[in-house]
């Protein structure tokens, strides 16, 4: 009879506990921990507002132009209305973290809803008039019970944790696991208070010094940061079905073998947009460039491709068609110097004539120096268009919706720069 008792103990502890750790830590079910984005990062700060340091933090922010969500204790939040209308008046987001630093595993669900959850947003509603809808539970901790009895708020986690809580990390080590950890679309956890259990008081300093040498590399590194909820509405907007994932990867893993089997060569590591491979010019019509080059059948060509993994990161991040070509375009730009030095430099592309590419995504192309031309009718561009209204399908997000929209202008033109004409625009 002790044993069975003994058991149904431990199997509804097990229920109420690991059940829900396992749920939301490992297959993140129920919970929001990384964003889908091409250039996007969530900064979070848990266990505040402090009156020491949440001030030097919205300085920081303030200084590099960034914004954050800031998970409070709704006690705190009693003691320091003045730092929460702060937080709220600059921009950032507001989420709660229970009225105290209670784990969630030692209180009834009633108590977690009523006693902390909405006990605190109330008290944030009335220092902001606006009620949190964000919620992130201390350590990160669910009962069985929270992920049904907190379903009016959204429970967010991380994909970043660099432990900043010790002070014996040191602003060096931080800053070099921030710098390591951070992706695109990441939700990084920090600490603008270090009252909390196991915390060290003066942790929340090294995090600042980290964090403003951080915000410098994200920056130079294309990244910017957003408040959760923006994270999550662009998630959301382009969260991908099933089957659209399965077309997604096949293709990558297509492309993969395709890079391979020609040898297309990457221009640059750091903007990996462009590949290049050298071939010769299968047209039966020649291309007559303004400078007065002619690429001839036979002629060896620089052919570019875009590389679809990046296309498709870039996607993600875009409102519309256009944002995406504007964003291909400044990318492309940049890349221009690099590939103009590439083709009248490496003896690989001594004998070709240009560049020269077949692309839907030719808006814009004309500013960098190119020549758009028809592709000439007949079954290589039947089976052209073809295929690259399927890539447009699988690199956009979405890329069925946009297959029905203006369907005139998702013709492949001809792209052709000459060799010349590149080293007198971003050579000489």
């Amino acid at each position: 009879m002790k044993e069975r008792l003994l058991f149904a103990f431990l199997l509804i502890v097990a229920i109420y506990t690991i059940v829900p750790w396992v749920v939301t830590r490992i297959f993140a079910i129920g919970v929001f921990r990384r964003g889908k984005a091409s250039n996007q990062v969530a900064l979070t700060f848990d266990d505040g507002p402090d009156p020491v340091y949440t001030p030097h933090l919205l300085d920081l922010l303030r200084k590099h132009g960034a914004k954050a969500t800031f998970f409070v204790l709704g006690s705190k939040a009693e003691r320091y209305p003045e730092l929460i209308k702060r937080i709220h008046d600059e921009g950032h987001q507001l989420g709660i973290h229970n009225y105290s630093h209670t784990s969630n595993w030692f209180m009834s669900p009633w108590s977690v809803r009523d006693k902390h959850a909405d006990r605190s947003a109330d008290i944030v509603a009335s220092i902001t008039g606006t009620k949190p809808a964000f919620y992130r539970p201390p350590w990160g901790i669910l009962n069985f019970f929270d992920l049904f009895f907190l379903k009016s708020y959204t429970v967010v986690l991380w994909s970043v944790m660099p432990k900043d809580w010790r002070s014996r990390i040191g602003r060096n080590k931080l800053k070099a696991r921030l710098m390591r950890s951070i992706r695109p679309g990441s939700v990084v956890l920090l600490h603008d208070s270090g009252e909390t259990f196991g915390a060290d008081r003066d942790a929340p300093a090294y995090m600042l010094e980290a964090l403003d040498e951080v915000l410098v590399h994200m920056r130079q590194n294309g990244l910017v940061t957003a408040r959760v909820d923006e994270l999550l509405q662009l998630s959301v907007k382009y969260r991908l079905g099933l089957f659209k994932r399965v077309i997604v990867n096949a293709w990558m893993a297509w492309e993969r073998c395709f890079v391979k089997l020609f040898q297309l060569k990457l221009v640059d590591s750091d903007n990996p947009l462009v590949k290049l491979r050298v071939r010769e010019y299968q047209g039966r019509q020649s291309i007559v460039l303004p400078d007065g080059e002619q690429i001839r059948r036979g002629d060896l060509i620089a052919e570019m491709h875009l590389d679809n993994y990046t296309l498709f990161k870039l996607g993600l991040d875009s409102r519309s068609s256009v944002q995406l070509a504007t964003q291909l375009i400044r990318r492309t730009r940049m890349l221009m110097p690099t590939i103009s030095q590439l083709l009248l430099t490496d003896p690989q592309y001594e004998k070709v004539k240009g560049l020269y590419g077949i692309t839907m995504i030719h808006r814009g192309s004309k500013q960098l120096g190119f020549t758009v031309v028809d592709l000439p009718e007949g079954l290589f561009a039947s089976m052209t268009r073809t295929y690259l209204r399927l890539l447009l399908y699988v690199v956009h997000p979405r890329g069925k919706e946009r297959l029905k929209e203006k369907t005139n202008l998702l013709e492949p033109k001809i792209v052709a720069i000459s060799k010349n004409e590149l080293k007198l625009r971003y050579i000489a």
